[in-house]
């Protein structure tokens, strides 16, 4: 019985030393994802292209920090513009030639708001008390933290690598037009350009369609005035 008693002990004491608090995995994230480096910048644009259904978009995307954040896409002549001023948020479409301008719902804006390279947005999270680690899940055949952040608009997943600390899955539900989405993405081939660290291409299944976006070019502290966040 002392035996079996003192190997017990032994298993716990190693499920404690092996354990990992959220705020530490959180922090090896934040490490691994190069984020704080980017308070450094007062500028981003990035250039990509968006693969779906068989049709190509081209995309831009410019970040003026701390929250100014605009992207103009272009499918076939058609083009599609998001954009976040600072106070508030836009979606210009110009179909048949015909300029279409909707104010963003506060929703939209917090889910554009998402992608601010600026902000350690997962660490806000947690420190707003919004975050759960859910356990382990496998993500591409390798084992991965679920952690959970519980808004007021519903939930988003993360899921983060177990050996490089990088995210590799997100999964979450957003409302467009009155119609709910449901979004999981794969994020993939990190890499390091201009000083910005950031996955290359990304995989995801959007309203059960499957898109990719491969980020074709960064650059970092180029000029950019307030008018290109505002609505001419």
């Amino acid at each position: 019985m002392k035996r079996l008693i003192f190997v017990i002990t032994g298993l716990i004491a190693l499920s404690l030393i092996n354990a990992q608090s959220l705020e530490e995995i959180l922090q090896k994230y934040s490490v691994a994802h190069k984020i704080d480096q980017l308070s450094n910048l007062k500028t981003i644009k990035t250039t990509s292209k968006m693969l779906v259904m068989g049709m190509e978009m081209q995309a831009e995307t410019w970040m003026k920090n701390p929250n100014k954040i605009k992207t103009i896409s272009n499918m076939n002549g058609q083009e599609s513009i998001q954009v976040f001023d600072g106070e508030k948020g836009y979606i210009v479409n110009n179909m048949g030639g015909i300029r279409n301008v909707i104010e963003m719902t506060p929703e939209q804006v917090k889910e554009m708001l998402r992608q601010n390279m600026f902000e350690n947005i997962w660490m806000d999270y947690y420190k707003n008390g919004q975050l759960t680690l859910e356990g382990e899940e496998r993500v591409n055949e390798s084992p991965a933290f679920k952690i959970k952040a519980t808004l007021n608009d519903g939930f988003i997943y993360l899921f983060i690598d177990k050996g490089s600390y990088l995210p590799v899955k997100q999964f979450f539900t957003i409302n467009l037009e009155g119609n709910s989405a449901t979004v999981e993405s794969f994020p993939s081939e990190y890499a390091e350009i201009n000083g910005v660290f950031l996955p290359m291409k990304t995989k995801g299944l959007f309203f059960g369609v499957e898109v990719t976006i491969t980020i074709t070019n960064v650059e970092v502290d180029i000029p950019m005035e307030d008018s290109i966040f505002r609505l001419n």
